[in-house]
């Protein structure tokens, strides 16, 4: 597999992982989503300032309302997050390119 390849699988895999220690298997709960954060995005957590995040996240993307996120509403969180750092990573480079 390409390196492009391995990422898909291991996001498809590490969504199952959580997603499956609930009642629904193909969904997360909010207390899946927020220990799959804690594991997976220990970072993200430490750097929010509203205690409510995960309910915040939840609600954002959680398209017909039920409550839980399935894998397509799953991965907008991802993506969004994954662009944030690539601007940081941008920024970072070309402040490094300025000194």
């Amino acid at each position: 597999m390409t390196e492009l390849e391995k990422s898909m699988e291991s996001l498809i895999t590490v969504f199952h992982r959580y997603a499956k220690e609930g009642g629904n298997k193909t969904t997360l709960s909010k207390k899946e989503l927020k220990k799959l954060i804690e594991n997976e995005l220990p970072n993200f957590l430490t750097t929010q300032k509203n205690p409510d995040t995960v309910s915040c996240i939840i609600k954002d993307l959680d398209q017909n309302k039920d409550d839980e996120l399935d894998f397509e509403e799953f991965v907008p969180f991802v993506a969004g997050l994954t662009i944030a750092c690539e601007k940081h990573y941008a920024l970072h480079h070309e402040k490094k390119g300025k000194k």
